[in-house]
């Protein structure tokens, strides 16, 4: 008999609540829909309002108009940007025992990727190379990671990683095949080559 007290205001206070959601506005009625006045042009029998039929072509031609321009803004560009990559110097030298990237070779990976940024669709192939000094799998290995570390810095600039293929030859494909210091600078390198 303890609950009785409590139901008369838990009633009066759920009928209160309910009387202030109810609103006398009506939301969204829905409104009567009247047929469009029908035009028919010659022989094909469209129906179209009189704004569409006015305004389509319009937009149609503006469209086309924008479409084309981006289009040859596109090609425009593409083609500065390989006209720029044809200039750049196709190889990056290391120093001795070294995977890191010199400074003077930063405009030079800052063209290529502006390059690659316009022209998605261009790929290359970065091959790293090592001189002769070193076992063969040594080699290898600090021949890759040349080629990763110009390809991370590509990367780094807006290159997408499809754009770019990091391999190594390590010693086995020399630039110069002497035994001394200037044959050996020579061949501490990555090639940059299209794929």
């Amino acid at each position: 008999m303890t609950l009785r007290p409590l139901a008369l205001p838990t009633l009066i206070a759920t009928a209160a609540l309910l009387a202030a959601c109810s609103s006398p506005v009506k939301l969204d009625e829905p409104k009567a829909t009247t047929p469009a006045p029908v035009t028919q042009g010659g022989t094909g029998g469209s129906t179209q309002t009189p704004a569409q039929s006015q305004a389509t072509p319009q937009s149609r031609v503006a469209t086309v108009d924008l479409e084309r321009q981006r289009r040859e803004a596109e090609a425009a560009a593409a083609a500065q940007a390989a006209a720029a990559m044809a200039n750049l110097p196709r190889v990056l030298y290391f120093d001795f025992d070294s995977f890191l990237l010199r400074a003077e070779d930063k405009p030079v990976l800052e063209g290529y990727a502006k390059a690659l940024v316009a022209q998605r669709d261009r790929k290359l192939s970065l091959q790293g190379h090592a001189d002769e000094r070193g076992g063969r799998e040594y080699n290898l290995a600090l021949g890759q990671k040349r080629a990763e570390a110009v390809a991370r810095a590509m990367e780094l600039l807006g290159v997408q990683a499809g754009q770019v293929e990091a391999v190594s030859f390590g010693e086995e494909r020399p630039a110069d095949p002497a035994s001394n210091e200037a044959a050996w600078a020579k061949n501490r390198r990555v090639e940059i080559k299209d794929r």
